[in-house]
């Protein structure tokens, strides 16, 4: 598995939690090991560009997932084939005042987004009700228990 960080946005976010959380991510989701993926930190100019050109809708966003091979999650018995996953462009910035507003770090926001725009790379909406739930009930089962990876990784 190749996942490939590029930080162009000038805010220091730590790569290596980025890293970890993506490999547990994909684990979790029975993603192949042969699986790509990128993720793109930029600064609020570039993603105002990507969110006109891919969205239309002015203003940068915090998050955006381009899909590649249309991948899904896979079971333990039947992993998602190898493929390209995609990208997930961050923004950093738009993280951080979205981070104070929810009252916890950035670098909590960017696990959110990452894992968010993970989901919408496999497949995953939320413009419909029961959609929204699904996605975010397996969001926060995510990060929940990358957490608890965390908490015993630190121990060990």
């Amino acid at each position: 598995m190749t996942i490939e960080i590029s930080n162009e946005s000038g805010f220091a976010a730590d790569e290596t939690v980025l890293l970890r959380l993506m490999e547990h991510n994909l684990a979790e989701l029975h993603v192949s090991a042969d699986a790509d993926v990128a993720i793109l930190l930029v600064d609020e100019g570039a993603m105002e560009a990507l969110h006109v050109q891919w969205m239309d809708e002015p203003g940068p966003t915090d998050v955006l997932s381009f899909p590649m091979d249309e991948l899904r999650p896979g079971t333990e018995d039947m992993p998602t084939p190898a493929g390209l996953l995609g990208d997930i462009v961050l923004c950093p910035q738009v993280a951080e005042t979205q981070a104070v507003a929810a009252k916890h770090s950035t670098m909590d926001e960017l696990i959110l987004l990452t894992t968010h725009g993970l989901l919408h790379l496999l497949g995953f909406d939320h413009a419909e009700p029961e959609e929204k739930r699904e996605m975010f009930g397996l969001q926060t089962e995510l990060i929940m228990s990358f957490h608890v990876a965390e908490r015993r990784r630190n121990r060990a």
